[in-house]
């Protein structure tokens, strides 16, 4: 029987694995890497298949997953390139569909941005498609990433934009951030992580179940004349939201960079 095959098994790998775990998914999985240790440990904690040649690996696949980092792609594919055809999704940021089909011209592509909470099922997915992918396989990969988290499918001009816009490091970055800030005004660490976490985790999973607009959210919350009213005010006045756009702006770079690897 055919499987789901990754080629890599790093944090990625790691993460949807657990998040499949948790959804007691049944399909055959096969994992490649060429560090033995890290296969060991994946096939222990999921009980996934393993494989250390890559080209077994890839003729067991019905659809191959490709999980390394964007300057390991065209060296992987091209010790690859006289594999038999096969639908395949690559999770490397920034390479675009057009460089994919270039260094595996037999191979059909997609590209998806996962997120790593996939671990805990509450991941996002983005799912973009190369054209000619098999409608077949395009329902597996759509009900594979729907198992551990929410599924968007977009076209890819916009995937490098989301992939610097979705990351969970923004929320881990902020709230790393909040209980520093609050730890010097006075707080212990304990009592000034749950306060950040409430004010971001707790918010925004709040702002979810009401459906109330982000404006109207926005205005309840910082009362004109109120203390978190100050405090957005002068985060505005020393540069917030500037910063946030250079940083999107340096990750959309370096996602442009990683494009032009061939």
């Amino acid at each position: 029987m055919k499987s789901i095959v990754f080629l890599g098994g790093g944090r990625i790998t790691a993460a949807l694995l657990a998040g499949l775990h948790l959804a007691n998914y049944r399909q055959p999985i096969v994992v490649y890497d060429r560090n033995p240790p890290k296969l060991r440990r994946l096939k222990k904690a999921y009980g996934v298949a393993i494989e250390h040649g890559l080209e077994q690996a890839v003729a067991q696949a019905r659809l191959l997953i490709l999980a390394v980092r964007p300057g390991s792609v065209a060296g992987l594919l091209r010790r690859v390139e006289s594999a038999r055809f096969v639908a395949a999704v690559s999770l490397a940021a920034g390479i675009p569909l057009a460089n994919l089909r270039a260094l595996a011209p037999k191979f059909a592509w997609a590209r998806a941005m996962p997120s790593p909470l996939c671990r805990s099922r509450r991941g996002l997915t983005a799912l973009t498609f190369d054209r000619g992918f098999p409608a077949a396989a395009r329902r597996q990969l759509e009900q594979l990433f729907a198992k551990v988290g929410v599924v968007l499918e977009i076209p890819e001009r916009r995937m490098d934009a989301f992939t610097v816009t979705y990351s969970a490091s923004h929320g881990y970055h902020a709230l790393a951030t909040l209980v520093a800030a609050a730890e010097k005004l006075g707080l212990d660490r304990p009592t000034a992580t749950i306060a950040a976490s409430h004010a971001l985790a707790d918010a925004l999973a709040a702002s979810r179940d009401d459906q109330v607009s982000l404006a109207a959210l926005l205005h309840e919350a910082a009362t004109p004349g109120g203390t978190a009213a100050a405090v957005l005010e002068s985060m505005e006045r020393h540069g917030y939201s500037r910063a946030v756009q250079k940083g999107l702006a340096a990750g959309l770079a370096r996602a442009r960079k990683n494009a032009s690897q061939r």
